[in-house]
């Protein structure tokens, strides 16, 4: 483990390990499911044109996050620090390494995935005619769902500041409110004679772009909806019990969510033809309102509104953890180390990180670019973590281990094999937006080196 290099006093203050391993498992299990699994079967319909291409992605992006999840969990288990991924990857391969991690995590990750979060709670919603003027311009080209996204995004902020184990409450309780939602709207729909069918499955889009291309748009979708399950590594310092809850919440949450994701997605199925999935902006809204008319459409909207808010806790609270540990080993503005002396909470990060979420959400606002930009930045540095499995067993052959990866080294080859394909398409399928990620990462570079040659002046 490199050296933590701490100037001030201010910067060695703890953050309380307050959250217990029913908090990790429901910032894995809240985080991966908010909006995904209600706005993204439309982009993967349209993309693969069968229920049984559908199905196909989701399996394979449920397994490739398994993989990824077991790969973490190993990792996270021997080495519960404050930032996860950037911890693991400083203590692997250097300061520089970890440096970029942090810099591609607060500029481009973190906002992008959070402003994501946010497009899609507006995008949800709109589905209510009080609404409707979320479709307006407010000021010039700013739309009112932009100015909403942005105060939501401060709301939650504050909340995180306000305290931990209380963020990781209502977390627990709204992950538990996403659950009974799932199943009660699976119920509704397969409970319906009228309008569901067991034929819908055998139905086809024939206007999806169909092939490889295809079905990588419609994984790069698929793992935006199960993206989440590697924050709650971050928050490993304030986890009771690490070597035990980490495990758990990272491969059980998985799981849990899977099996949830693939009941869902068969529900819309059961109710609508592949064509109608794939041209409706809110296929499970749509569905219920075949079923139980408005009140269905709004029920379902408001439990998902509900739903993505738990997200957006779970998203901010983890992410602010990876400036404030690269603070604390003086790789970036010590000012980020600041522990808030009432709260007990990295304040400072978690408002520059909610300064940066708005600044995205100013520059771009539609959903499909928004979680291009995030997957991209984000799958680069999980395959460059799980590539740490190897080293630390390399360097540690002797060590035990609080978890151990099955299939190993098969299932992490996997994984990052995966995702280096995965970056390949999603380069030249997003172009521009993985041009701005990568442009991004090697900024980083010099400003690493210009803020370690201002240190040691």
């Amino acid at each position: 483990m490199l050296p933590s290099l701490q100037p001030m006093k201010e910067t060695q203050q703890e953050l309380p390990r307050v959250l217990n391993a029913s908090h990790a498992t429901s910032i894995v299990v809240g985080i991966i499911i908010g909006s995904g699994i209600f706005l993204v079967p439309r982009e993967m319909m349209a993309a693969v044109g069968s229920s049984r291409m559908v199905y196909a992605v989701w399996i394979v992006g449920g397994l490739l996050s398994l993989f990824g999840s077991m790969t973490y969990a190993e990792i996270a288990a021997a080495r519960p620090y404050y930032g996860g991924e950037y911890a693991f990857l400083r203590e692997a391969y250097g300061d520089l390494t970890g440096f970029l991690y942090m810099w591609t995590w607060i500029t481009v990750a973190k906002p992008a995935s959070i402003a994501t979060i946010a497009a899609g709670l507006a995008r949800v919603l709109g589905t209510f005619a009080i609404f409707s003027f979320f479709a307006k311009p407010a000021f010039g080209s700013m739309l009112w769902s932009q100015i909403f996204a942005i105060a939501m995004t401060w709301l939650i902020t504050i909340l995180n500041i306000l305290g931990t184990r209380k963020s990781g409450n209502v977390q627990l309780a709204l992950t538990w409110l996403k659950v009974l939602l799932i199943v009660v709207i699976a119920a509704f729909c397969f409970s319906s004679s009228t309008h569901g069918s067991w034929q819908n499955f055998a139905t086809e889009f024939t206007g999806a772009r169909g092939g490889f291309a295809g079905f990588m748009i419609a994984l790069i979708a698929a793992l935006w909806a199960y993206d989440g399950w590697s924050d709650v590594t971050q928050m490993a310092g304030e986890i009771q019990r690490p070597q035990r809850s980490m495990p758990i919440a990272l491969v059980g949450g998985i799981a849990i969510v899977g099996g949830l994701y693939m009941l869902t997605n068969a529900a819309i199925q059961y109710v609508l033809p592949a064509a109608t999935i794939a041209a409706a902006d809110r296929p499970a809204a749509d569905a219920m309102r075949m079923i139980a008319g408005h009140w269905g459409a709004a029920l379902v909207s408001i439990g998902m509104a509900v739903s993505i808010c738990a997200t957006f806790v779970g998203s901010s609270l983890s992410g602010a953890r990876v400036p404030f540990a690269a603070a604390r080993d003086g790789l970036f503005f010590k000012q980020l180390a600041h522990v808030h002396p009432r709260f007990r909470t990295p304040s400072t990060a978690l408002i520059l990180q909610a300064v940066l979420s708005s600044l995205l959400l100013l520059a771009i606002g539609k959903f499909q670019a928004l979680f291009s930009l995030a997957i991209f930045a984000e799958w680069f540095f999980y395959a460059l973590t799980a590539s740490t499995v190897f080293v630390f067993r390399h360097r540690e052959t002797n060590a035990t281990r609080p978890y151990s990866v099955w299939g190993y080294p098969v299932l992490p080859a996997l994984f990052i094999l995966a995702a280096i394909v995965l970056l390949v398409f999603s380069f030249a399928d997003q172009p521009r937006n993985s041009l701005i990620g990568t442009g991004v990462i090697l900024l980083g570079i010099p400003l690493h080196y210009l803020l370690q040659r201002r240190r040691t002046a």
